[in-house]
């Protein structure tokens, strides 16, 4: 008899991170169970799916996957492992953090957790900026953040995305201007700052992709770096992962350059007259900032 694949199931599949953690899972040794349209809110499948299930991924809003987390608990022994897309558990410290790259340890808790939750898209290019920087000391814990990032309109769910596939769209549009945007309370906590940043956030008119800034006053560091300082601390923390240092940093670099990949860049830009700096990443908003990562936790969780 042959071995038994794992099983999984995704609740919500039929969304937009959902249907790319399905593309992504083709082709892999796994059973995915999957309900037809007309059972995929029945809670009754939902749960018996669940049960049948190694590992469940919640590609779901917020409070519903805080209500499937509740339905998966009520399994006791049949309960599946739990990958959460939301962000309803990304400070939570019951949750591993889904971010393998976080520190040399991570990949570990992941693989040995029973509940993963995803990062958010401009999180993780935010946290991959910061949290090698901070744990060098080059960023105090105190030091104030403004953070940009523009993202394609897929992050913004289905109307955005029909808006702007069926109506054109703004070219180019800032949103959550009241400064609380919920990646913030994961961008702070897992970049290790004790105060939380501004953070700026934008869509283009484009399907897919990602870019995060972070702007440094070099007087306004305790220990001056140059770009290639810098560079040679994330090497070191990036060192055999799918993280991409740019030694010469892009001159016009597009925001979609790495859509439909996995992939995740950083490069630093430096100033010559002042020394100032600019950390940028780039990504694509539905692979390593959602789908991408989901399948990466998974693989960790199968220990694959």
């Amino acid at each position: 008899m042959g071995t038994k694949l794992p099983t999984v199931f995704i609740d919500g599949e039929a969304g937009t991170t959902g249907l790319q953690i399905r593309q992504r899972l083709a082709g892999l040794p796994l059973s995915l169970i999957s309900l037809d349209h007309a059972r995929r809110k029945d809670p009754t499948a939902r749960r018996d799916a669940m049960a049948e299930s190694d590992i469940t991924i919640l590609c779901l809003p917020d409070e519903a996957a805080r209500e499937a987390v509740q339905m998966a608990t009520r399994l006791q022994s049949n309960a599946p492992k739990l990958i959460d897309a939301s962000s309803a558990h990304r400070t939570d410290p019951a949750w591993a953090y889904g971010f393998p790259e976080l520190s040399r340890e991570q990949p570990s808790a992941i693989a040995t957790a029973s509940k993963v939750s995803n990062p958010g898209c401009y999180a993780t290019g935010a946290i991959a900026l910061l949290r090698p920087l901070k744990h060098a000391n080059i960023i105090p814990a105190h030091h104030p953040i403004t953070i940009s990032a523009i993202s394609g309109y897929t992050g913004g769910g289905r109307n955005m995305i029909e808006h702007h596939e069926k109506h054109a769209g703004p070219a180019f549009e800032y949103y959550a201007l009241d400064l609380t945007h919920k990646h913030l309370p994961e961008i702070q906590k897992h970049s290790g700052l004790e105060c939380a940043p501004i953070f700026i956030p934008s869509v283009g008119h484009f399907p897919q992709g990602m870019m995060v800034t972070i702007g440094l006053h070099a007087k306004s560091l305790p220990h001056a770096k140059t770009a290639a300082e810098l560079c040679k601390i994330y090497e070191f923390h990036y060192a055999g992962t799918n993280i991409k240092i740019l030694p010469s940093p892009p001159t016009r670099p597009l925001a979609d350059a790495l859509a439909n990949t996995d992939d995740l860049e950083i490069a630093v830009y430096e100033s010559e007259k002042t020394g100032d700096l600019l950390l940028w990443a780039r990504l694509d908003n539905l692979g390593k900032g959602a789908s991408g990562a989901a399948v990466q936790n998974l693989k960790l969780m199968l220990g694959w």
